[in-house]
């Protein structure tokens, strides 16, 4: 698989199948259209093609600020190459993008996507105010010898799988509903940082990560979580928020590895939350911190016992 950071850097010679989306998350309503596109462009002797947008739309349009990605741009490369991805453009997405007419975006397509098949879900639009939707783009396959292939979305009680719905989720601290939508375990990554050492001094060492600060974070309390060193995978109980007994401010996202004992400074640390085990909360003094601890841990261990 390739991912390129710009449409016009593209010059594919064989025929490709296209779809066109933010994909932020890349979950089920994505992997559905996806999986579609890749065994359609395969079976037919395409290339399997994604167009995404960075940063997303939302951010530039509603100027919007803070933490709101369910995946990097990296992140979701990834993804969408294990779903069997060709090729992945990245466009930047800014004013000048928002303006494109939908027509001229389609040439755009045809020119450095040697577009064949456009594969879009039922509400899809692009371009201009939208104008792009899909009767105006099976208008203009039938004039510019492309066709258009418009494929159901997966519902969820009624209602389509979000990206949206997935940060609420998170943002409740309801993971496993997450899960359940992106159809695997949300997690953030990124290098082992030096804290200030608080969980050591009472028994609990903990992997202070620096995170990404435009992804969503789960909210604060004790999750039950997978920690990925390497090849390696271990149990973790991962408390995110601000630490309120040690009178902290800032939001840290610091994982305790179980039957673990090394230094992994500089390293990345992969954190999959698997179920939230409770609220953040002030307790009174370090002895009944430890305590609820001791129970944060046995109360994990049982938990994700039972998925291995």
């Amino acid at each position: 698989m390739t991912h390129i950071y710009h449409l016009t850097k593209v010059q594919l010679d064989h025929p490709s199948m296209v779809t066109i989306g933010v994909f932020d998350g890349v979950h089920k309503g994505h992997q559905h259209l996806i999986t579609r596109l890749v065994k359609r462009a395969h079976d037919t002797g395409r290339l399997a093609v994604v167009l995404t947008f960075f940063p997303h739309p939302d951010l530039v349009l509603r100027g919007l600020k803070g933490r709101y990605y369910l995946t990097s741009a990296e992140q979701k490369a990834a993804l969408l190459h294990e779903l069997g991805v060709d090729h992945v453009v990245t466009h930047p997405f800014d004013e000048s993008v928002r303006q494109i007419r939908a027509a001229d975006f389609v040439d755009l397509l045809l020119k450095h996507l040697n577009l064949d098949v456009l594969c879009v879900g039922t509400d899809f639009a692009m371009g201009y105010k939208r104008e792009g939707n899909v009767d105006f783009l099976r208008e203009q396959a039938a004039g510019k010898n492309f066709t258009v292939e418009v494929v159901d979305l997966v519902q969820n009680n009624d209602s389509k799988v979000s990206s949206s719905a997935i940060r609420a989720a998170l943002l409740d601290g309801d993971v496993e509903q997450a899960s359940k939508w992106l159809g695997r375990s949300y997690a953030l990554s990124g290098e082992v940082i030096h804290g200030d050492h608080r969980g050591r001094s009472i028994g609990f060492p903990t992997a202070n990560i620096a995170l990404w600060d435009e992804q969503v974070i789960p909210a604060n309390g004790v999750y039950a979580c997978w920690a990925r060193l390497g090849d390696a995978r271990y149990m973790a109980m991962t408390n995110v928020g601000v630490r309120p007994t040690f009178d902290g401010e800032r939001i840290t996202v610091e994982a305790h590895l179980l039957d673990f004992d090394a230094e992994i400074y500089g390293q990345q640390l992969e954190i999959s939350f698997e179920t939230r085990l409770r609220a953040e909360k002030r307790f009174n003094g370090v002895d009944e911190l430890v305590a609820q601890i001791k129970a944060d841990v046995e109360a994990g261990r049982a938990y994700l016992s039972q998925l291995v």
